[in-house]
């Protein structure tokens, strides 16, 4: 796509890096554009991806970040490891309760910060996605003119939970964390540990 909606809250979501942060985790990495913007902050990165497609694609634009094929929910991740994880529209990919897996990787101080998509299914959920819907139209009269890219993503759509039970999922397994509802069928949920 020529908008990339991810790529878009990625200022949003380096502000969410605690101050003094050393290592950090991106889970569903993709091509790793969010790994070495981290990187680049001068953090140790690992980006884990189910798709070795993807984590092939990843490793080949460098930037720092180690790359490899895993699946978190399988992983054996190490305990109060990272300083800061990231998990961007992927967790939709996975149980929500792989949360509780990410949680326990967090170093005292870190934070976890996932951007994550809700479905359209109440009157405020569709109130927020008319502004995106004016911009998708936009988007595919440029799509046109851009090449196919190399590495198709797969979609999940919708994704399986509403905003409503991911706030009260996140409420429940991630005490004390805040989630705020953005543009493009996104959330931000932050937690702190």
């Amino acid at each position: 796509m020529g908008l990339n909606f991810n790529d878009h809250y990625h200022p949003l979501l380096l502000k969410q890096v605690p101050p003094g942060a050393r290592s950090a985790l991106d889970v569903g990495c993709g091509t790793g554009r969010f790994a070495r913007l981290l990187a680049e902050r001068g953090l140790d990165v690992e980006g884990v991806d189910a798709s070795a497609d993807i984590v092939a694609a990843a490793q080949a634009a460098g930037g720092g970040p180690r790359y490899r094929q895993a699946d978190v929910r399988e992983e054996q991740l190490p305990d109060s490891r990272y300083d800061f994880i990231s998990c961007i529209a992927s967790l939709h990919h996975m149980p929500f309760d792989t949360v509780l897996t990410l949680r326990k990787a967090l170093a005292p101080g870190g934070v976890l910060a996932v951007l994550g998509l809700y479905p359209v299914r109440t009157a405020t959920d569709f109130l927020w996605a008319l502004p995106t819907l004016s911009l998708l139209r936009a988007n595919r009269l440029l799509d046109k003119r851009r090449p196919t890219p190399a590495v198709e993503v797969p979609l999940v759509w919708p994704p399986p939970l509403t905003y409503a039970a991911t706030r009260a999922e996140s409420a429940r397994l991630l005490p004390g964390s805040s989630m705020r509802r953005l543009l493009f069928w996104r959330y931000l949920l932050v937690y702190r540990a």
